[in-house]
């Protein structure tokens, strides 16, 4: 008989762990009765929320003999994950490699990821590796974060994500029932809405971009730029995190398409009226908070805090837009221009391997031991040690445990779509204390103005801003952090789900 067990993440990347069930009410956000309370999974006619995503939010794991569900790392499976639970939505997505399992194993998996309201959305090997790793990580993601030096030399396999997203559209199609609202999610399915549409012209259908949009200047680089374009223009609603990815999305429209967004956000093409919506995703703040609370979090806090030293924390993905060598390089310099720091101060910078299966480019990777342990040669003595450097993912307690004992959190990304990271982090801090420092380049940086916000390539400052935040006021720490926690806690990823869901309600009968 086939065992299997439904595990919890330890990876805590873009998003720090997986959030359960939400007990909350479907809540309006103008003040009238609940919000679609129609999205009902027995209905007998439609009515459902199908929401699409590269990945489902379980990842199929082998141990052995014994098959496992892992729930997946990452913001949109992580933070989506108690929207669909609310919602009794169907979510639709690549499960892992499950081709590798024996008959039973599969068959097994299958009926439990059917248990949790998941469709696998199956790919082969060499389908994952051109779409996946080649085009989604090797060249629509550093194009989206500014890094054309990183892009391949050939800018091949197209059809392969045409063919993958085509997939991805007949899944949906194939389950679709009159009435259903479908949810794109994020740049690996740019061609997904449009493929959708030709198939069920009538449906309402959403797309979110989770990632920067690129400036137009960069993005026109790209062979089938209005190929992509025209995918996203299948949705009737598209969703950005902010108004600058949305300036960048009409700019391209306009000088591909020659379309131009009316006073009421909407543009027009073929036929029908599509709403660009700016609405930044958020955490489920109430769930971090009761997390960060518990009694195991504080003793962990107590027991990272024992040496008495104040705490600077960096948590991120191993990947080159995070900031991390930069973020280092100001740490350097606050302890070059500060001595008063030495053997006072520590920096816990945790590097999560980089998406998965995908390790992280091996020089980036050299690049930040070389100046972790460049500092710590320079300034260590027998008893401290600056920069506590991990390199994988850390289990739950011990990140919540980071949150809280932190007196600053470091979240200094050079591009960044929103992240979720600081959003978590002030989640967690139910002491009302603590000092956020964020990237002006994070998305988020447009919500949460009490921030210290710097800029990651200008060193000297981002180190003085350090020395700021370990100086910083009791006051002026609780003030800053009472305004974060007000942001937050108002506008959590209920919230934002169902903003995003009103608009697409609205955008077609």
């Amino acid at each position: 008989m086939v065992q299997l067990q439904l595990l919890g993440d330890s990876s805590g990347a873009e998003s720090a762990w997986p959030s359960g069930p939400s007990r909350r009410v479907v809540r309006s956000i103008t003040g009238d009765p609940p919000y679609l309370p129609t999205l009902n999974p027995s209905a007998a006619v439609g009515e459902r929320l199908l929401v699409v995503s590269d990945r489902l939010p379980w990842t199929v794991a082998s141990q052995g003999a014994t098959p496992q569900l892992r729930a997946g790392a990452g913001g949109v499976a992580t933070e989506m994950r108690a929207p669909h639970a609310r919602m009794g939505a169907l979510w639709l997505g690549w499960p892992g490699r499950i081709t590798e399992l024996d008959v039973g194993q599969r068959q097994a998996i299958l009926a439990l990821l059917e248990a949790s309201s998941a469709v696998p959305v199956e790919l082969d090997d060499e389908e994952q590796r051109i779409y996946h790793d080649h085009i989604c990580n090797g060249v629509l993601w550093p194009l989206c974060h500014d890094r054309l030096d990183r892009l391949p030399l050939r800018l091949d396999g197209w059809e392969v994500y045409e063919r993958v997203n085509q997939r991805f559209a007949d899944a949906v199609a194939a389950r679709y029932r009159s009435g259903d609202i479908v949810w794109v999610h994020d740049f690996q399915l740019m061609r997904a809405p449009s493929l959708l549409r030709r198939a069920l012209p009538e449906a309402r259908i959403g797309h979110f971009f989770h990632v920067p949009f690129p400036n137009p200047e960069l993005f026109l680089t790209l062979p089938p730029r209005r190929h992509l374009l025209e995918g996203m223009l299948g949705a009737d609603v598209i969703g950005f995190h902010t108004h600058r990815y949305r300036g960048h999305f009409v700019a391209a429209l306009r000088r591909q398409l020659g379309l131009e967004m009316d006073e009421h956000e909407m543009v027009r093409w073929e036929g029908r009226r599509i709403r660009l919506l700016v609405a930044p995703m958020s955490v489920d703040a109430r769930d971090v908070a009761t997390r960060a609370a518990a009694p195991p979090i504080s003793a962990r806090r107590l027991a990272i805090r024992r040496d008495g030293s104040r705490l600077l924390v960096g948590i991120d993905r191993l990947d080159y837009s995070k900031g991390i060598p930069r973020r280092l390089l100001a740490f350097e310099r606050l302890l070059e221009e500060h001595p008063q720091w030495h053997e006072r101060v520590r920096l816990v910078q945790v590097a999560v391997p980089s998406r998965g299966d995908v390790d992280a480019d091996p020089r980036f990777r050299k690049e930040v031991e070389a100046l972790v342990g460049r500092i710590n040669g320079r300034f260590s003595t027998p008893t401290w040690s600056p920069v506590h450097y991990i390199n994988r993912s850390i289990a739950d307690d011990l990140l919540l445990g980071l949150y809280r004992a932190a007196d600053v959190m470091l979240v200094t990304p050079v591009r960044d779509g929103l992240n979720l990271v600081c959003k978590e982090f002030i989640a967690s801090r139910v002491d009302e204390d603590g000092v956020l420092i964020l990237s002006e380049f994070a998305g988020a940086a447009d919500e949460l103005t009490d921030a210290l916000l710097v800029n990651p390539y200008d060193v000297d400052a981002t180190a003085t801003r350090m020395h700021d935040a370990l100086v910083m006021s009791n006051a002026e720490r609780r003030h800053r952090m009472r305004r974060l926690r007000r942001q937050v806690l108002e506008h959590d990823v209920h919230t934002w789900t169902d903003v995003f869901l009103r608009a697409l309600t609205a955008a077609r009968p």
